[in-house]
């Protein structure tokens, strides 16, 4: 993504450098042709429309080259392949804490293998910070109440700096940290010497002590929605509209359950908010997400039948 970045910028450069000679050549030309000398007195040239629409239209669709170029690279940028490995990222004055789904934890260091697409789910723990690494090209906004999303690929193995390019206070110059680029061996070893369980499982084990399996169950209908399978799928909601059961909305289930009602239930669930902390809400949600996947050595539980189109409520957190 980055040689992508830096080509769109020179691109621009290039671009920006020869309209600009062009402009000024074509102005000292001019300016020396048709200027005043004695026997010869300056007047007034009839404009060419031919040449008006030329120089109007010509740039504009070479400007819009920037715009289509630009736009191409910004969705590729806020697509992150299916295939990416998910990384729990929360900002806080004035560190990175960061956990893999593998359960290791970091602060103000996030160790990835070459080669693997990687996605950050962020979030802030008080105010607006924003994750920028200068060698990737890619910076994002990491906001309080809700999850924003990153994703890059390294290829080179190596220590890469990590800026946080929002003010965020007396400290925001120290708020920084290191992406640690590691071959996949090497990775595998480090990860492999960690002795914490993994992020959905601790999820799991909350779930449980909260009391949620009692209203979530997946046996009988509860008094809340079954929860398997509704990571990422459509739901409809008492007040007739359709959302996706993406991480923000799973997330805002949790701390503001009246928010978005599901259809066919109530709004009994208490709020988490203040309860929970953003490391345990990560854990909840990726427990939530992982009921989307099939377990490992067994058919899956997408081979399990879909809801019917009757109850789409039954797809959803409340």
């Amino acid at each position: 993504m980055a040689s992508q970045v830096d080509a769109l910028y020179i691109y621009l450069l290039l671009v920006s450098g020869l309209m600009t000679a062009l402009i000024f050549i074509a102005v000292a030309v001019l300016a020396i042709k048709y200027r005043r000398v004695p026997g010869r007195d300056a007047h007034p040239i009839e404009g060419s429309t031919v040449l008006e629409i030329s120089w109007s239209v010509i740039p504009f669709f070479v400007m819009l080259t920037f715009f289509i170029w630009g736009a191409v690279i910004f969705f590729e940028e806020r697509t992150p392949p299916a295939n990416a490995t998910e990384v729990y990222v929360v900002a806080k004055q004035w560190m990175w804490k960061i956990e893999h789904m593998e359960g290791q934890r970091e602060i103000n260091e996030l160790h990835v293998p070459t080669g693997q697409n990687v996605k950050l789910i962020m979030t802030s723990q008080d105010v607006i910070h924003s994750f920028f690494i200068p060698a990737f090209r890619l910076k994002q906004d990491v906001l309080p109440g809700r999850y924003t999303t990153l994703w890059f690929n390294a290829t080179k193995p190596g220590r890469y700096h990590l800026f946080c390019a929002e003010y965020c206070g007396t400290q925001h110059s120290g708020m920084g940290g290191d992406i640690i680029v590691m071959a996949p061996q090497d990775y595998a070893q480090w990860m492999a010497g960690g002795p914490s369980a993994p992020l959905q499982e601790t999820g799991k084990q909350l779930f449980a002590s909260l009391g949620c399996v009692t209203c979530h169950r997946s046996d009988v209908q509860g008094r809340g929605p079954n929860l398997i399978g509704v990571y990422n799928k459509p739901v409809l909601l008492e007040d007739g509209r359709t959302v996706i059961a993406d991480e923000n909305y799973v997330r805002e289930s949790i701390l503001d359950p009246t928010a978005k009602i599901v259809k066919g239930f109530k709004p009994v669930m208490p709020t988490f908010q203040g309860i929970i902390s953003d490391e345990q809400l990560n854990a909840l949600v990726a427990y939530i997400k992982s009921l989307s996947q099939p377990p490992t050595g067994t058919a899956g539980l997408q081979d399990q039948p879909a809801p019917s189109p009757a109850q789409p409520q039954k797809t959803q957190v409340q």
